[in-house]
């Protein structure tokens, strides 16, 4: 089988490479030409023997709706485009419009697993007609974690269902990562506990708070114990934001993520501690860039 990949940056340059260690023949876009396979969307529609598939992973937003727009260009009739970014699931229905103008699929993909998936698998969830998510099972099922299909995929329902059912696995994530990191704060504030780093350790097998997230939290503290090195600025891509906005629409209560999101406002204006374990929770699991403390003397970076 082969696939078209546009974005090979943390997520897509990983997702091509497990994608061809399970023989999907995977010909990846970027406009870096040093991870890039072929120069251009047009080189790229003509590697590909149509019907084509073409992955999209790129950041959401104009960056999404312009590449779905080119490749509303060069694709052809019966081509299927899945677009695996963290878009906002009210971009879907024009993207779909837009290609099933000129005949071509539409699926929507929200991908969980950051710089990690490419060993552990993805978790997806996804959007669309059943004929053309059926189509792409194969790719799927590459990406995925292995064991049972449901353990790691969904298909959610219509385009849209997707980037909404992965909307709130990130308000969801806010909630969780700063629970964790309020917890982290409370222990380094108290005389009593020792061994910080030891104790949140001892939470990883057996409790009933055990998670990979949980597991990066220590990974992060063993790098570095007291987060010297990481300034609590701590930034948000979309999502939270989004989740709190349903949560109104549907006047669904949704204090705990409500209030990570303000807490992530709140990191621009002043450090704490309990942001900078956010912001290093972030960078284990998803490679997000973090915001370097302010060197100290003699550190020289």
């Amino acid at each position: 089988m082969q696939l078209g990949l546009i974005g090979l940056g943390k997520m897509g340059f990983n997702m091509r490479e497990r994608l061809r260690r399970h023989d999907i023949d995977v010909v990846g876009y970027d406009p870096r030409p040093e991870v890039t396979d072929v120069p251009s969307l047009e080189a790229l529609a003509e590697a590909l023997p149509a019907p084509r598939i073409v992955w999209v992973m790129v950041p959401s937003g104009p960056i999404t709706r312009q590449t779905i727009e080119n490749l509303a260009g060069v694709l052809s009739p019966g081509d299927l485009v899945i677009d695996g970014g963290n878009s906002r699931f009210t971009d879907d229905g024009p993207n779909a419009e837009l290609l099933d103008a000129k005949g071509i699929g539409y699926v929507d993909a929200g991908v969980s697993g950051g710089v990690w998936g490419l060993d552990n698998g993805y978790g997806l969830m996804v959007g669309g007609n059943d004929a053309d998510v059926e189509r792409a099972l194969p790719i799927f099922d590459a990406l995925r974690p292995e064991g049972d299909r449901a353990d790691g995929f969904v298909h959610a329902g219509p385009v849209g269902a997707g980037h909404y059912a992965k909307m709130v696995h990130n308000g969801i994530e806010y909630g969780l990562m700063h629970a964790y990191a309020e917890g982290y704060e409370l222990l380094a504030a108290e005389n009593l506990i020792t061994d910080v780093t030891g104790v949140v350790r001892a939470w990883t097998k057996g409790t009933v708070v055990r998670s990979w997230l949980l597991d990066l939290l220590v990974k992060a503290l063993q790098e570095d114990p007291d987060f010297k090195d990481i300034s609590g600025f701590t930034q948000d891509s979309g999502e939270g934001r989004w989740t709190v906005e349903e949560a109104i629409r549907h006047s669904v209560p949704a204090p705990v993520i409500s209030a990570a999101l303000f807490a992530r406002f709140a990191s621009r204006q002043t450090d704490s501690p309990a942001m900078k374990a956010v912001s290093a929770l972030r960078n284990q699991f998803g490679g997000h860039a973090v915001q370097r403390a302010p060197n100290t003397e003699g550190t020289g970076a």
